[in-house]
């Protein structure tokens, strides 16, 4: 769509990305205004000895114009823009939630040298899994698309479950199967889960032990791409770079069902969010030159 008179004079009045240096800092916005401050002065009245930084590069910038220390939550993908290098460059730690083993492409040394690599961790790390009342009269498959669900449609799933007799499919989701408030005892009783590279959801899917068809969706700086090649090049799940057709559904859930669960450990260890917490007490308790070292012994 072509845009309308005076839309570009508007966005370059804006400048959003501060002439490509960040992600996000339009001029004269009052809510970025009004967020800023309200972050600035909480940081002046209480004076964190830390502070973590999820995805906002200029939330991070802004405490370490403070003099606090920041923790970088890292995150997959091209993130080699100039924002991210910002923002990675100025970390004191950078927090990766998956494991050492599968490491991000193109990362500097100085990068490298602070990770702390924790592994997944997911809202059902400490769960029991649920005891199956009886037997499945067949065999499983669940299709977890989340709120979102793009790539995915009615008809791909109505022709994947007509090719597929021997399986009985459940769409959590927005479909016409129903959202599910509590989807771990349908992960943990499926044969095979149909996910998209979502962090989250893999990490539930690890969680569950259940072997996986994964299926990224598109996200900026390719983020659910380079987590799929992560979780195949590591032998961890069977990844597809789109919905497959329905011929041949019947022979990758059954190639897929045969993986072995249990290997989803060296991605998830269980207790991601403990490691994670360790070293944010560990940082916070001590003094910046011992950072390094902490970062090194994860």
């Amino acid at each position: 769509m072509d845009a309308e008179p005076g839309e570009d004079h508007q966005a370059a009045a804006l400048d959003p990305t501060a002439h490509g240096t960040l992600h996000w800092a339009p001029r004269h916005h009052g809510g970025l205004r009004d967020r800023m401050g309200l972050i600035a002065e909480w940081i002046a009245r209480t004076g964190p000895r830390l502070f973590v930084s999820d995805v906002s590069v200029e939330v991070a910038v802004l405490a370490r114009l403070m003099g606090t220390p920041v923790v970088v939550a890292a995150m997959r993908g091209d993130r080699f823009d100039r924002a991210h290098r910002l923002g990675y460059d100025l970390a004191d730690a950078l927090l990766a939630p998956w494991p050492r083993t599968a490491p991000v492409s193109g990362w500097s040394k100085s990068w490298l040298a602070k990770t702390v690599h924790t592994g997944a961790f997911s809202r059902y790390d400490d769960r029991p899994r649920p005891h199956p009342d009886r037997p499945a009269p067949t065999r499983e498959v669940v299709v977890m698309v989340g709120a979102g669900g793009a790539g995915i449609h009615v008809e791909d799933l109505l022709q994947a479950r007509e090719a597929t007799p021997g399986w009985s499919w459940r769409c959590l989701g927005n479909s016409a199967d129903g959202w599910v408030e509590d989807p771990w005892p349908l992960l943990c009783r499926a044969d095979v889960v149909v996910t998209h590279a979502g962090q989250n959801a893999i990490a539930e899917c690890a969680a569950a032990r259940t072997p996986a068809i994964v299926i990224p969706q598109e996200r900026p700086h390719d983020e659910q791409r380079a987590t799929a090649h992560a979780l195949e090049s590591a032998g961890l799940a069977t990844v597809r770079p789109s919905w497959p057709p329905p011929g041949e559904w019947a022979d990758l859930l059954n190639r897929a069902a045969k993986r072995d669960g249990g290997r989803w450990t060296a991605w998830s260890p269980g207790d991601g969010a403990q490691r994670a917490a360790r070293m944010l007490d560990q940082m916070s308790a001590t003094i910046p030159e011992e950072w390094q070292v902490a970062c090194a012994s994860q």
